[in-house]
């Protein structure tokens, strides 16, 4: 008698990571392995002893950090969902952590089953301390606050953001999204951007930040940043801001 086939399951797992060492999200074949990707790949074919392919809901640049981003793979595991989490605790570097695994169905997927994404900026008003430095912009000029609230009153909603995407030549995909939060919050000595969409454009959420920044130094008025956005082109006003503030918060389903 024959034995049973094995029966593959499909996992969905929330991760969190510093970026700061990394060559973003997504396994590149000039990267070296040095992807969170390829480190969660290697983790996952010691566990199971057989190589498998991640698919996560979207890239994060470089040096782009993550709270919640949300990966699925198909495997077989009979030891249960909090025996795996515990094999990656193990095994992964301590600047990546699988927070929580569960079973999902077969038509789950990471990417295409999201319906929207969370992300948070990190602005430090002055010199951070060095715990802090490493994961927000720090700012030395004064911004107007006011003025960065009117920016972000302009950007809000649904638009072609064309003008906030470092996409290059010919547009090759819509870049119409519905920017639907937008919010910069003062808090002490530190401003947090709140910014979530069904899905944002290549460093979109980073031209955002730089847009509503530069309003915030006087470098453009709130006009201006309404005529960009209208222009659909792609300006040197408008700066991408540094990778270190960003993060992946959350990933909607």
């Amino acid at each position: 008698m024959t034995s049973a086939p094995d029966k593959i399951q499909r996992w969905k797992c929330l991760c969190a990571y510093d970026g700061t060492d990394f060559a973003g999200w997504q396994s590149q074949a000039e990267g070296r392995g040095r992807a969170i990707q390829d480190v969660i790949e290697r983790r996952l074919a010691e566990i199971l002893g057989t190589p498998v392919r991640i698919h996560g809901s979207g890239r994060t640049d470089s040096g782009v950090h993550a709270l919640g981003q949300v990966f699925h793979f198909d495997a077989e595991w009979r030891h249960g969902p909090d025996k795996l989490v515990a094999a990656f605790r193990v095994g992964l570097p301590p600047a990546i952590q699988v927070k929580s695994v569960r079973a999902v169905a077969a038509d789950f997927h990471a990417r295409f089953k999201a319906t929207g994404k969370r992300y948070v900026y990190h602005l430090s008003l002055g010199d951070a301390d060095p715990f802090t430095r490493p994961y927000c912009w720090t700012i030395f000029r004064a911004l107007d606050y006011g003025a960065m609230q009117s920016a972000a009153d302009v950007l809000r909603g649904r638009h072609d953001f064309r003008a906030f995407t470092a996409l290059n030549g010919p547009a090759r995909e819509d870049t119409v999204r519905d920017l639907r939060r937008l919010d910069p919050v003062r808090h002490g000595r530190g401003i947090q951007i709140t910014m979530e969409a069904e899905g944002f454009l290549y460093k979109m959420a980073r031209s955002l930040v730089g847009g509503i920044v530069a309003v915030g130094e006087g470098k453009l008025t709130v006009a201006q940043l309404r005529a960009i956005l209208a222009s659909r082109e792609r300006t040197m006003a408008v700066k991408t801001a540094p990778p270190e503030g960003l993060f992946l918060a959350k990933v909607f389903y």
